[in-house]
């Protein structure tokens, strides 16, 4: 399986699909986040996704009380996405709803993938925010912690792929961001590795967006980075 899922960072269904065709075939799936969905909301997913017959990444992070994040769940569930986020810090109540709701698609069912600490944050940004220890230690503690609540996997830095790998077992999906190609520009991500480096760690799900988006011939840039993982 190709592992990398690409982030469209648009709000544009139309533009999303013309890259989604562009791409089919050079990478493993497409990631949708919280701009596009609210932007073209159910019916914009479904035409990137659907047309494309790419797997879908949707990636809007929901918290809220346990109640109102099933029901959003169950809401999201005929999209049939591959992976779907929850934040991690929304407590055990709340992500044992989700799974619940979940599993009510049966083999259908999505994959719940926990958000630990995002990769915009730093060590200084957590202590601003109260979070008085490092962010892997942060990220190893809400890994666990959704583990226990029964969600598949975590999103994590490429920095603390090793740590939650020995902290939560290999059948637990870890989703990594904040990865660059090498000599690529960082942006606002501050924890960054490069597809190989992340994969060798033992990431499972690499999430490319401004590398390949950004790029002026986004299908090269995607064949230029699965020459390098060796991906197919």
């Amino acid at each position: 399986m190709n592992p990398i899922f690409c982030a469209f960072d648009t709000p544009d269904p139309v533009a999303a699909r013309g890259l989604a065709m562009r791409l089919a075939g050079h990478i493993g799936g497409i990631k949708l986040g919280l701009e596009f969905f609210m932007a073209a909301g159910p019916m914009g997913v479904r035409e990137v996704a659907g047309d494309s017959g790419l797997p879908l990444f949707l990636d809007v992070k929901l918290h809220d009380i346990p109640n109102t994040v099933a029901g959003a769940v169950r809401s999201i569930l005929p999209l049939e996405p591959k992976l779907l986020t929850i934040h991690a810090g929304g407590g055990p109540a709340m992500m044992e709803a989700a799974a619940k709701a979940a599993a009510e698609a049966g083999a259908q069912r999505p994959k719940l993938i926990g958000v630990t600490v995002l990769t915009s944050l730093d060590d200084t940004d957590l202590a601003v925010m109260g979070v008085n220890r490092p962010s892997t230690d942060q990220a190893i503690a809400l890994a666990k912690l959704t583990k226990d609540c029964g969600l598949d996997g975590a999103v994590c830095s490429p920095l603390e792929v090793t740590a939650l790998r020995d902290a939560c077992g290999p059948d637990f999906t870890l989703v990594v961001p904040g990865i660059r190609p090498a000599g690529g520009d960082a942006g606002d991500q501050k924890r960054i590795m490069t597809p190989g480096q992340a994969l060798n760690a033992g990431a499972d799900v690499l999430v490319i967006g401004r590398p390949i988006t950004g790029a002026a011939d986004p299908a090269a840039a995607a064949k230029a980075i699965n020459q390098e993982i060796g991906a197919r």
